[in-house]
């Protein structure tokens, strides 16, 4: 099988890297019992970004290889160190790539050397229980896990940037003139379908330098799939102008310069969005005697048609100047009527939101509540469901945001069952409001309430401090303290008799008779 040396529409799956964990950690030094949280913060992931290279001409690279993938974050550790962020993967491409999605709606097209898109974003790292400390969460047991990276099929479609394009029948000297009015040197040989790809050339006319590009393969039918043409005809979509190459030596029977035109002109028609092009048509090879008499014989008529025409000899170069001085003038008008886009530029494709711009849509169904959106799912996806304290957390985020209440105004129940996310990728839960996640010693979810209650010493402290204003002036600190416990211990002795006679009024046994 033949190995294609141009390709110009390639399917391309690309995922942006995974980001890294967060980690739970302790600090642990000697002496220091509650060193504190220092779990550190995971990388984020690589993205993938296509990016407009001049040395770039075909997309065969993504023909062989159409999987990309980013290198994921690195992971985190305790002592406050964060992984490292995952290395981005830069695809290049020609200029000129037009990126759509597998429904054909076009994502960006890239123009301008320079130009990226991000065509999947990496996953954000996640965050260590170090991050996740606060005043009242002082000690966090938990993490959040890293998000996976974006993962999307995309297809590339190259339409070649020039400024004329060169149309039609095979074998008219389209190659040839290029060749002849360029540095280009693409294959010529007098046989049909000779080129197989897009030829590109660049035509300088004095100060003004301007590029062109042929179809190669037009002929009638193109439109419909017939040749090559129909293949290649997107690559003239960006053109200026065109420039009828036609053929005025054809030894074929039933061929002439004035119908060769009228089945391009049928062609590019039925094929559409070029009707607003100025046209230039060149009767190639009038270096033939019969071309030059046949050229002669039927320019008046493609004339009253409305065209500039020139004869040519793409193999003497005999009126290819003025042809090329002509090509320019159209090129300066369409410059000046469209001028240049700002150049390089980057865009980062940002998926829509699922729900329309809220922060969560909840929708019954026979199988339960479904809730979308992008927090309360990309929460679920930082969540560690082994960790009781990180659902705790996700439950208490989820509450604030106002999931729960939601829910119990739709008239959900304890035990009905709710679905956060795509059906293809979505968690399930029982409903339980305002319910306690984790121990039922830590309060609130996701906090320790353990680190709340002060420690004896401190409490003493604290009594000491209060009763120094008091203290006369030849007391101590510790005499003070010595007060404050003659003070505690006076309140705490217990008031009633230590000891009884058994059978009196002090027995507690004594039920009031007199048994003698």
């Amino acid at each position: 099988m033949a190995v294609p040396t141009f390709v110009d529409r390639v399917t391309l799956h690309v995922a942006g890297g995974r980001g890294g964990h967060g980690v739970a950690s302790v600090h642990r030094e000697k002496f220091k019992p509650l060193g504190g949280p220092d779990g550190g913060n995971g990388g984020t992931g690589g993205s993938v970004i296509l990016r407009v290279d001049p040395d770039v001409t075909t997309l065969i690279d993504y023909h062989h290889s159409p999987k990309r993938k980013a290198a994921n974050g690195g992971q985190a550790a305790g002592d406050f160190r964060n992984g490292g962020r995952g290395a981005d993967i830069v695809l290049s491409v020609p200029e000129g790539t037009v990126v759509t999605d597998m429904q054909g709606n076009v994502l960006a097209d890239m123009i301008g050397v320079g130009t990226e898109l991000v065509v999947a974003q990496g996953g954000a790292g996640g965050l260590g229980n170090a991050a996740l400390a606060n005043s009242k969460r002082k000690a966090p047991g938990f993490a959040l896990l890293g998000e996976p990276g974006e993962e999307r099929e995309i297809g590339l479609e190259l339409k070649v940037v020039a400024d004329i394009g060169l149309v039609g029948f095979p074998s008219a000297g389209k190659s040839s003139l290029i060749a002849a009015i360029s540095r280009a040197r693409p294959k010529i040989a007098n046989y049909p379908f000779t080129t197989l790809v897009p030829n590109l050339g660049v035509v300088r006319a004095g100060d003004m330098v301007f590029t062109v590009a042929d179809v190669p393969g037009l002929i009638e039918g193109a439109a419909e799939g017939r040749g090559l043409g129909h293949e290649f005809l997107r690559h003239i979509e960006r053109c200026a102008a065109l420039v009828h190459v036609v053929d005025a030596a054809s030894i074929e029977p039933g061929r002439n310069p004035v119908d060769d035109l009228a089945v391009i002109e049928n062609e590019l028609a039925r094929y559409g969005g070029l009707e607003d092009r100025p046209r230039l048509v060149a009767l190639n090879k009038i270096d033939v005697p019969d071309g030059r008499d046949l050229a002669e014989i039927t320019r008046a008529d493609i004339e009253a048609q409305g065209y500039r025409v020139f004869e040519i000899s793409a193999a003497s170069t005999e009126g290819t100047k003025e042809l090329i001085f002509a090509m320019a003038e159209l090129v300066t008008a369409a410059r000046v009527e469209n001028p240049d886009a700002a150049p390089a530029q980057r865009i980062v494709l940002r998926p829509a939101s699922v729900t329309g711009g809220k922060d969560f849509t909840i929708t019954p169904t026979a199988d339960g509540f479904v809730v979308r959106g992008d927090k309360p799912e990309r929460w679920v996806r930082q969540t560690d469901f082994g960790n009781e304290e990180a659902v705790g957390y996700l439950a208490d985020r989820l509450d604030r945001l106002g999931v729960e209440a939601r829910l119990l105004e739709l008239g959900a129940d304890e035990g009905d069952t709710v679905i956060i996310g795509p059906p293809e990728n979505a968690v399930v839960f029982d409903f339980k409001p305002s319910v306690q996640a984790g121990a039922e010693m830590l309060g609130r979810r996701g906090e320790d309430q353990r680190f709340y209650e002060e420690r004896p010493a401190a409490t003493r402290r604290k009594e000491i401090d209060a009763l120094m204003p008091t203290r006369a002036e030849t007391e101590t600190r510790a005499d003070v303290a010595r007060r404050l416990d003659a003070e505690q211990a006076a309140e705490s002795v217990e008031v009633g008799p230590t000891s009884y006679v058994i059978g009196s009024e002090d027995d507690p046994d004594w039920d009031g008779r007199d048994d003698a």
